[in-house]
């Protein structure tokens, strides 16, 4: 997928340091073209996708160096900030009444995601609402810019260099222009900011005119999300995330992937019917001001989180899709022994 978003990635960076390079590519006419490593990147594309070294060429020529990509990489929300304080920025009342705008305005296109792919209409509203609040915030960067930048410059993160062949695959496929898509600066675009190879791999015509339109188009964008989602694994009517009380001497967040059996948790809670002891489950801590709150993730959890790889996002995302149809947001498991 992911995907990424504008301040809080669909995917999640690790906080690096980023080096001043000697090649000044802002002071340069002839943008990332005359980067050290251009010409390995050309002919890659020659190579792996026969596209034309005078294609590549001309496209990087338009490519600048942008310093604040480089400078807001090393700054992940999820990373600097705790649970609470991450929660409170997209469970706002402001957010979530805009959360049910948008699914009133769109309920035909979110009723016909979640019957195609098996997606809930609040899932898919929430995924858009915390990648761009509803399309109110999609990024200002050029998507050029910013995968160049990251790709040349950021050299740490080879998952940018792919991300920009992926680009340039993308734009001459969709006959997009390269120099005018505009998103986050990681690269990210649309309503539900899909970064180059997810948009290639998922986005889809929901509404039939001929084109894939994340940036102006919502009923493309959730269908794309739901694709997304779907394509990944989502599970139709099952759980997503159950609170149950847990023994500290357990390991809390080791993975996202769901791991542990239930039947190997009995001794600490009883589960409602459709639970089989054979689920495999995540098992997940949220620090709260005062106290920290155990839960179980399931597959579906795991699925939100193959969109941004955070157990703070997933959560976030869910809470968020519960809020907007009133629903309270953690199912409970009962104590053993009650």
């Amino acid at each position: 997928m992911r995907c990424w978003r504008l301040g809080f990635s669909i995917f999640t960076y690790w906080v690096v340091t980023v080096t001043t390079l000697p090649f000044a590519l802002a002071q340069t006419t002839n943008g990332y073209l005359d980067h050290p490593r251009a010409e390995a990147f050309i002919t890659e594309m020659l190579q792996e996708h026969r596209v034309p070294r005078q294609q590549t060429e001309a496209i990087l020529r338009q490519a600048k160096r942008q310093n604040r990509v480089l400078e807001l990489i090393q700054k992940p929300y999820e990373k600097t900030h705790a649970w609470h304080d991450y929660r409170a920025l997209f469970l706002q009342p402001k957010r979530i009444n805009a959360g049910k705008r948008f699914m009133k305005t769109y309920k035909v296109a979110l009723e016909r995601a979640e019957f195609t792919y098996g997606v809930p209409s609040e899932v898919v509203a929430a995924i858009i609402g915390v990648e761009t609040y509803y399309g109110a915030i999609m990024g200002t960067y050029p998507v050029l810019d910013a995968l160049a930048t990251l790709a040349f410059d950021y050299p740490k993160r080879p998952l940018f260099w792919r991300e920009l062949k992926a680009y340039l695959l993308m734009v001459q496929e969709e006959q997009f222009n390269a120099g005018q898509l505009k998103g986050s600066y990681a690269g990210a675009m649309g309503y539900g900011q899909f970064i180059p190879s997810s948009f290639r791999a998922y986005a889809i015509d929901f509404d039939n005119d001929g084109k894939k339109d994340i940036w102006k188009n919502p009923v493309d964008a959730i269908g794309s999300v739901a694709h997304y989602l779907s394509q990944h694994g989502w599970q139709k009517d099952a759980p997503v995330l159950v609170s149950v009380e847990l023994k500290k001497d357990l390991t809390f967040n080791t993975k996202l992937k769901p791991h542990v059996p239930l039947k190997t948790l009995k001794a600490y809670a009883k589960w409602p019917g459709e639970f089989q002891d054979t689920t495999l489950v995540t098992l997940l801590e949220y620090q709260q001001p005062k106290y920290k709150e155990t839960l179980l993730g399931f597959k579906n959890f795991y699925v939100i989180t193959r969109y941004n790889h955070s157990r703070l996002y997933a959560r976030a995302v869910f809470d968020l899709s519960q809020a907007l149809i009133d629903n309270p947001p953690i199912q409970v498991a009962q104590p053993a022994g009650t």
